[in-house]
């Protein structure tokens, strides 16, 4: 669910780079990491092979991240149940409880400590940007098909180009920028053809596209001391309990009492609390799987399959949900994830020649 922030080397600063294509629900994922974390996750699955173990984990990989849009959307569309705060709130609490088993207990990763209040705060204002993003996903998928809400997520590198530009004047190379016309392109032809277009969920589905990217370029920002860097999971449980903090008053206010709600159906219909449970156990998971593909392969690797999760998760919405879709639709959406897979590489090329 919550995204966090790479471990790097010194001088310089990826955590900028536009080409990560990062879900509402994930966490950005540390490109190497240390001695002491692939010693701690070695005896999971030591009796596999390793390629056997990589495709167990790339293919649990790709079943979260498809199943928390589907259920996202299940719920929020199609069971009724319409507080999308409350459901988001249910994700931080659940990613709070499993990151505490895992690292207090499991010791998947070594524990880190927040050190200073001003670590604290700057978590905080990341953890506010990130409530509002993925809220606004959220919330999208009352209103807009899976397939739409990820076409609209794949033009998350140009808003990250945007926001680099304006608050760090971080300027990329003439090649990386028309990379990103495609891009563009093709969610603007998506849009015009898309069958059950409703224009609030676009707003906020693009309100949490910027929301993903502002904060990855404030990530880099606030956290650039090398003591104040924290892995992805211990971010997770830093992040998740504070979440679901800012959360909860947003949800009384604009839902009301959710878990009354929720309790009184339960009775009549025990499925809800089976639902919830394992929507949010799913949540979870995404972070998890990411964390582990990114430590048996690469981050270029979850990067290429970002782009092949949001075609499969589109693709397996059209065949759940039966939304209609038109060739010029998915020749849209073709279009922009060309772009993203042009663009990476431009910015794969424009750091080779930088060095």
């Amino acid at each position: 669910m919550v995204e966090a922030q790479k471990w790097t080397r010194r001088m310089s600063n990826p955590r900028l780079d536009t080409a990560a294509t990062a879900d509402d629900h994930v966490l950005d994922i540390p490109t190497n990491p240390t001695a002491e974390v692939r010693n701690g996750i070695y005896t999971f699955g030591s009796h596999l092979t390793p390629n056997l173990l990589t495709a167990l984990i790339i293919a649990s990989w790709f079943m979260s991240n498809t199943g928390v849009l589907l259920l996202n959307k299940y719920l929020l569309s199609f069971y009724g149940y319409r507080y999308p705060i409350f459901l988001t709130m249910l994700h931080m609490l659940s990613c709070a409880s499993y990151s505490y088993i895992a690292i207090n207990f499991l010791e998947i990763v070594p524990k880190q400590h927040i050190l200073s209040k001003k670590q604290f705060f700057k978590i905080f204002a990341l953890c506010a940007i990130f409530c509002f993003s993925v809220v606004c996903g959220n919330t999208s998928l009352r209103y807009i098909p899976v397939s739409f809400n990820q076409a609209i997520g794949a033009t998350t590198p140009f808003f990250t180009a945007i926001f680099a530009l304006i608050i760090t004047c971080k300027k990329e190379s003439v090649k990386v920028y028309f990379a990103l016309l495609p891009v563009v392109f093709g969610i603007v032809l998506a849009t015009n053809s898309e069958p059950l277009f409703n224009l609030f969920g676009f707003l906020v589905c693009i309100g949490s596209t910027a929301g993903r990217a502002l904060k990855s370029v404030v990530q880099g920002i606030l956290l650039t001391n090398e003591a104040e860097k924290l892995h992805s999971m211990n971010l997770l449980l830093y992040i998740a309990p504070m979440a679901a903090l800012i959360l909860l008053p947003f949800s009384l206010y604009n839902e009301g009492n959710v878990a009354r709600v929720t309790l009184e159906k339960a009775k009549t219909d025990s499925f809800i609390i089976l639902l919830l449970i394992g929507n949010a156990t799913v949540a979870y998971l995404v972070n998890l799987t990411n964390f582990l593909v990114t430590m048996h392969t690469s981050a270029l690797t979850l990067q290429v399959l970002g782009n092949a999760k949001a075609a499969l998760a589109a693709f397996v919405s059209v065949m759940v949900f039966r939304n209609p879709v038109t060739m010029t639709g998915v020749t849209g959406f073709a279009v922009t994830i060309m772009g993203i897979v042009l663009y990476s590489e431009a910015k794969k090329r424009s750091k080779i020649t930088t060095y």
